[in-house]
């Protein structure tokens, strides 16, 4: 009875310390959740030193879940893992990173397709999210046309694998430029979300001016108008009344027919 509980307890201590993590974030918002429902993931190991110092991995480029191309350079289970977290990201355009065991597994979602890199947690989401829009950029001009909407799965490896290659290089060999645009691209987002804010604003201001100064330029006019329809219709009322009034004094009431 003591082993078996004994053994009960290392199991639950493996598996607590085997459940990964799912950080979804957008703008503003960043939420934390448990992914106990993909059960139990393998920890990474890396073929030499080399590799561990890589902090991008590898990448793909999916529609729906069929991968259309991808590109790794290293052994192991990453691509694996992260077609596992693709069978589960939502269809609507989102930005989301799963974390495992020392790895960001960064997704862009954005009309049906999905940007995919594996990446080391040491280097951030700053890097990562900058490459995958880099990958979009350049695969919607290849691509943007209508092909990848009909490519069979991994049908385009050969036409751009290399670029997935070229972009993960670039971004590994130039981190400070890359960190400052997506800072630059942040910086402008606020400023045009600052603008439509200020935008609005300005035509509820201009909106309340407009209907506070009504009163001095259409009022008057308008008033005019209602008090010669009244006339109009005080003096009608009036000549129904002499009509009725001489109709009566002639027949002597209401007798005429009689």
């Amino acid at each position: 009875m003591k082993s078996n509980n004994k053994s009960t307890l290392v199991r639950n201590k493996s598996d607590r310390l085997n459940q990964c993590y799912l950080v979804l974030h957008s703008v503003r918002v960043s939420a934390l959740i448990n992914l106990t429902s993909l059960g139990k993931l393998p920890c990474f190991s890396y073929k030499n030193m080399a590799q561990q110092q890589s902090s991008l991995i590898c990448s793909f480029v999916a529609r729906g879940t069929v991968i259309l191309v991808e590109f790794t350079g290293f052994e192991g289970e990453f691509t694996s893992i992260a077609t596992q977290y693709l069978q589960k990201l939502p269809s609507s355009n989102n930005k989301l990173t799963y974390n495992c065991d020392g790895h960001n597994f960064s997704y862009l979602v954005e009309n049906g397709f999905t940007y995919c890199v594996v990446a080391v947690e040491s280097a951030g989401r700053q890097i990562p999210m900058a490459y995958l829009e880099r990958v979009k950029e350049d695969f919607n001009k290849r691509y943007g046309g209508g092909m990848a909407a009909t490519a069979q799965a991994n049908s385009l490896n050969k036409e751009f694998g290399s670029k997935l290659k070229e972009h993960m290089q670039y971004c590994m060999d130039h981190p400070d430029e890359i960190i400052e645009l997506a800072k630059m691209k942040a910086q402008q987002a606020k400023d045009d979300m600052r603008k439509g804010i200020e935008k609005i604003l300005s035509r509820g201001i201009s909106c309340s001016l407009s209907c506070s100064s009504e009163p001095q330029v259409f009022i008057r006019p308008r008033r005019r108008k209602m008090r010669f329809q009244n006339m109009k219709l005080i003096v009608l009322a009036i000549i129904i009344a002499l009509i009725l009034i001489i109709i009566l004094s002639v027949c002597g009431g209401f007798n005429c027919g009689k």
